[in-house]
């Protein structure tokens, strides 16, 4: 049984963000106000308990509204005294779990079965192609039993917000978050110094997803999508040397 909630799209997730920066600057005439407005917005989203999320059946249209109470806040909107009576008490512990606990399973893992750079490239490129294949039980094979994955989205983008565990289930998260999508490309690429996966939507990464591998499987998967972490894989080669 996860608690992070259902995964979505990156497809989607980008559409989203997108039509909500869209609508707030509409509003408010302005591209910086309309990125911190939609700041709030995500905030007020991860506010809510999970189980308040969960009854939310079209989080897109909740979140459109929140957007229009933030940019004209004389608009009558019952959603402000929700967000701020729901009970944020009732997350769990996972959600709040600190990342050396969440990296000591994979850590002990990683001793117990030691990898070479070479399997461990080989579970990687087969993840890879597992994904862009959809190949459900192929991925599943090679996640552990337990896995685990973490999905980074900031606060920027409505991704789950606790771990996903068990192979089946990270695998599920996976094919979601990457499902096929014509403007949607899957590239390996160093991560951290070992290879990882790069997703470009539209010629721009909007995700990268690291592996911690123990043996012949993933024990652990951390992908991540707040835009501000990615800011740095989108530079242009000029920006990064600089003008002069």
């Amino acid at each position: 049984m996860n608690d992070a909630g259902d995964p979505v799209s990156i497809a989607d997730l980008l559409d989203e963000r997108r039509h909500l920066l869209d609508l707030a600057h509409g509003m408010l005439g302005s591209r910086c106000k309309a990125e911190d407005a939609i700041a709030e917005t995500y905030r007020r989203w991860y506010e809510l308990s999970s189980a308040a999320r969960a009854r939310i059946t079209t989080p897109r249209a909740w979140l459109e509204e929140v957007v229009g109470s933030i940019c004209c806040p004389a608009r009558p909107n019952a959603l402000d005294s929700m967000s701020t009576t729901m009970d944020i008490a009732g997350r769990t512990e996972l959600e709040h779990a600190e990342p050396a606990d969440r990296a000591l399973h994979s850590l002990r893992a990683m001793h117990s079965r030691p990898t070479t750079p070479q399997q461990r490239d080989a579970v990687v490129l087969t993840v890879r192609q597992a994904c862009a294949t959809e190949d459900a039980p192929l991925l599943a094979s090679l996640l552990a039993p337990d896995a685990m994955a973490f999905y980074d989205g900031g606060g920027k983008v409505r991704a789950p917000t606790g771990p996903v565990r068990g192979n089946l289930e990270v695998a599920r998260s996976l094919l979601t978050l990457i499902a096929p999508h014509p403007r949607i490309t899957l590239h390996t690429h160093s991560v951290n110094g070992h290879t990882g996966i790069v997703v470009r939507y539209d010629h721009q990464v909007a995700a990268v997803i690291s592996l911690d591998i123990a043996g012949h499987q993933a024990v652990q998967v951390w992908a991540t999508l707040n835009p501000d972490k990615l800011r740095s894989w989108n530079l242009s080669r000029t920006e990064l040397l600089g003008d002069g």
